[in-house]
């Protein structure tokens, strides 16, 4: 019977942590597309809405309509300024997330290497041990062959 790798519950603990750890990283980088685009979208309703602001500016606005398309504006900035912060927040989060799956996938390597090893001399043991039986074998023929 081959002798078990006796790492083997740290190669699976190795191997499971690894998993969780690229699930985490998935979830980070969906949320860092939900947020990036939610940026985006912020951005594209401001350059909408201030086309609009100078559309009619052009046409002539009351100094109320003015002011009032400038604090809607103001309010859109303010919101851009502020996703921007949490977009650079889940982009940190994605760094994390990515730093943590290499570091476990380093230890899960670095564990999988010791079980080669492991099996590969065991199959060397193994290997051995069939030749020595074999030798012995073979001597015992030959001798009953004498």
């Amino acid at each position: 019977m081959p002798a078990s790798f006796h790492l083997q519950p740290l190669l699976d603990l190795a191997s499971t942590r690894t998993d969780e750890a690229a699930r985490r990283l998935g979830e980070l980088v969906a949320a860092e597309r939900d947020v990036e685009q939610k940026l985006k979208m912020l951005e594209d309703y401001r350059t909408e809405y201030h086309e609009r602001f100078v559309q009619a500016a052009r046409d002539g606005l009351s100094a109320d309509a003015w002011r009032n398309y400038g604090a809607f504006i103001a309010k859109l900035d303010d919101a851009i300024a502020a996703q921007r912060k949490v977009v650079e927040q889940s982009r940190a989060r994605t760094v994390e997330g990515q730093q943590a799956w290499l570091a476990q996938r380093t230890k899960l390597k670095a564990f999988d290497t010791l079980a080669q090893r492991h099996q590969h001399a065991v199959a060397r043991s193994e290997a051995r041990q069939e030749q020595k039986q074999s030798d012995e074998h073979a001597a015992r023929r030959g001798g009953e062959d004498a």
